[in-house]
């Protein structure tokens, strides 16, 4: 998928998520009984988000700075096409991810 698609899929799914939770909300304050339905498919909606973005991070295109070691674990990007290579923090245990 093209990052444009990609984009315009995640704003998609923040407004369906957000509209949810609006929905919910005033369902709920009407007294409707199935409000907690709305509240919980956003809520988990923008917490899926929220963790995709977390989870899996961006592709950056320089070597990062001292302290990073180079692993031996490369892929190519599904999106791009281009091969990644992914830099280790061996004190903190953090990842990147580093396009060739």
């Amino acid at each position: 998928m093209s990052a444009s698609k990609s984009s315009l899929l995640r704003s998609t799914v923040a407004i369906i998520g957000l509209a949810l939770l609006v929905c919910g909300v005033a369902f709920w304050a009407a007294g409707f009984a199935g409000a907690w339905a709305f509240i919980a498919w956003g809520a988990i909606l923008f917490f899926g988000l929220a963790y995709e973005r977390f989870r899996y991070k961006a592709i950056v295109p320089a070597t990062p700075g001292p302290g990073w070691v180079r692993t031996a674990e490369r892929f190519v990007d599904d999106e791009t096409g281009k091969p990644v290579t992914v830099y280790l923090q061996p004190e903190t245990g953090e990842r990147t991810y580093v396009e060739e």
